[in-house]
């Protein structure tokens, strides 16, 4: 784990594996300029995954009581440090508490944290490729591919009761985890008792071809397994076939991407809408930055935001 040293200028932490890896540290710079937060530094923070609980706290306390740390962004982490500290949270919003996760921690009035916020990101980031009304008009289905935090945020997100009968007319849910599958579901019939769920254990790509090309016309298919960017490969075979006129998306915004390039390939013949992850990330990123450090986002900036980062992406 990185040396912890006091702030000396407002920070903001990215909790990670390999932080100095990732895009956020050239576009966090800009950003900050963008939103006049121009003294404001993002420093990461790299622990093994499941690393040590007495890691995690020592983290999390270290950001409580040091004035100028701000907060942090978490990502991999997201559970392990939730059942780790959560006690050392003054305040923790539903949405953690429902999936026993943390993707931000800041600071109100001395008060620590800590929020899941990747249900509000996954939709924000499908209101820019589904279409108002497109389930209930079409009756098309969900195939999340990967059982994970990501998977869990898109099925709440899609499947809440506020929405009433425009949800996907069935969610099938595929891991090679049956332990995180079960625990997956669990939450996800939390959201939605009424909703339609199947979850599958998938031992290998071939179980997950045999879903895909069952699917209705319209749907909806997300590469959540990761896949693509830390891994090689994809969760599914060569010669599957995507369902016509459907929504495809690949959560990964780097790496290989081999998912996203099978469904390219079949863009044409079979009418799909293709998205990859750039807007989720851009989307997760500054909805925490908005809490760290206490501002609202609006759409317009949101927008600059977007176009600075096409640049340097």
């Amino acid at each position: 784990m990185n040396l912890l040293e006091k702030a000396t200028v407002p920070t903001m932490y990215f909790i990670g594996v390999t932080t100095t890896n990732s895009s956020i540290m050239k576009l966090f710079p800009e950003w900050a300029k963008a939103l006049d937060l121009n003294e404001a530094v993002l420093k990461g923070i790299d622990l093994e995954i499941h690393a040590d609980p007495k890691e995690y706290r020592e983290v999390v306390e270290f950001i409580k009581n040091d004035e100028l740390s701000l907060g942090a962004l978490v990502t991999t982490h997201k559970i392990d440090l939730y059942k780790a500290a959560k006690d050392l949270f003054d305040y923790l919003d539903p949405y953690a508490q429902m999936f026993g996760e943390l993707s931000s921690i800041s600071k109100r009035d001395g008060a620590l944290r800590g929020h899941a916020k990747d249900p509000i990101t996954s939709r924000l980031a499908l209101e820019r490729f589904v279409p108002d009304g497109y389930w209930k008009e079409y009756g098309g289905e969900l195939l999340l591919l990967g059982a994970g935090g990501s998977a869990i945020a898109i099925s709440s997100a899609l499947l809440d009761r506020q929405h009433g009968d425009d949800i996907p007319s069935s969610v099938k849910m595929t891991d090679i985890d049956e332990r995180r599958l079960a625990e997956a579901e669990k939450i996800i019939r939390k959201v939605n008792p009424d909703a339609k769920v199947e979850c599958r254990l998938a031992t290998g790509s071939e179980e997950n071809g045999r879903l895909l090309e069952g699917l209705k016309p319209r749907s909806l298919v997300v590469n959540a397994t990761g896949m693509g960017k830390d891994r090689p490969g994809s969760p599914l075979p060569d010669r599957a076939r995507f369902p016509q006129d459907s929504l495809v998306w690949e959560l990964n915004y780097r790496g290989e991407r081999d998912f996203m390039h099978q469904a390219l390939a079949q863009k044409d013949e079979r009418n799909l809408h293709v998205e990859d992850g750039w807007i989720y990330f851009l989307h997760g990123w500054t909805q925490v930055m908005a809490e760290v450090f206490d501002i609202e986002i609006d759409a317009e900036q949101f927008d600059r935001i977007e176009q600075l980062s096409n640049k340097i992406r």
